[in-house]
């Protein structure tokens, strides 16, 4: 079926013009000057092929066909104006549902938690921590903040928050924690290090970048999740390889320690939503600024 409508602009001026028996008020109610006003009701009369509107005096009456097409507009408009007031009580009284790691969640997000919830008191947010695989599709969630490495999906809005750095770290409880602080990134080769399975490529990606040889490089314990892996690094049990962002924490409490800083790797921190909302944007915003490195 055809839907030859006229131009919204054209009809947002007759209705306003119409109800209110001026078009000096509706440029005002508008924000438009009123030779915007008398120009959009010319075009909607060109269009529709008839006059809307008489001379009267020094203002202007509506014809015949004036009414008919106020009583259909203003109609319109209202009940536009209240579906679209709706939808944004609706979305705003939602929570706001993010998804993410747990292990970002636990040692990242929850400490600052109450700081966010401080600086950004209208974001009613709603954590979903996943130990598995996340799905920035998933309906479950409004927004996803992962690590990855681009190209970015067509279909997906993503705000590319921080680079991704990467480092190894160990605890000063760990027995060689002494000789390795100050020994070459060589001695890592008589190591047993810690990793973990969600991130296997992890130490080769470093090593490379170190110039080390990859295959020389002695795994130990094994862990499914990040999490467990950097527990067992505080705990003292080796040396495991950790995001930067997930352990500046323990650097600053010196629970963990990084003798040989960390690589910047091909893959960002980035907020990854469906759809546009305003909330996504406010959240990557204080996100950005949170992952901000602090001048020294």
């Amino acid at each position: 079926m055809s839907r030859e409508l006229p131009p919204l602009n054209a009809l947002r001026a007759f209705e306003a013009s119409a109800r209110l028996q001026s078009i000096s008020k509706a440029g005002e109610e508008l924000h438009v000057t009123h030779g915007a006003i008398s120009r959009q009701i010319r075009a909607l009369e060109e269009h529709l092929g008839l006059s809307l509107f008489d001379k009267d005096g020094r203002g202007v009456k509506l014809t015949d066909a004036g009414l008919r097409l106020r009583d259909v507009t203003s109609e319109s408009f209202e009940r536009l104006n209240g579906v679209c007031a709706e939808l944004r009580r609706e979305t705003q009284e939602r929570p706001f549902v993010l998804g993410c790691s747990g292990s970002l969640l636990a040692r990242w997000f929850i400490p600052r938690l109450d700081r966010l919830q401080r600086e950004l008191p209208d974001l009613r947010l709603q954590l979903s921590a996943s130990q598995g695989e996340l799905d920035p599709r998933s309906a479950e969630v409004d927004a996803t903040l992962l690590f990855a490495d681009p190209p970015w999906p067509s279909d997906m809005q993503v705000f590319e928050l921080a680079p991704e750095r990467i480092g190894p770290v160990l605890s000063p409880r760990y027995a060689n924690h002494g000789q390795l602080r100050a020994a070459s990134v060589e001695a890592l080769y008589a190591e047993p290090l810690l990793h973990t399975t969600s991130r296997p490529q992890a130490w080769p990606q470093w090593a490379q970048a170190q110039g080390l040889a990859a295959e020389r490089l002695q795994q130990g314990q094994g862990f499914e999740h990040l999490y467990y892996l950097l527990e067992a690094a505080a705990a003292g049990l080796g040396v495991a390889i950790a995001p930067q962002t997930l352990v500046a924490d323990d650097l600053r409490a010196v629970r963990l320690v990084a003798p040989w800083g960390f690589v910047e790797t091909s893959g960002c921190l980035a907020l990854w939503t469906r759809r546009a909302d305003p909330r996504s944007e406010r959240l990557a915003h204080w996100l950005t600024k949170e992952l901000a490195p602090t001048p020294n």
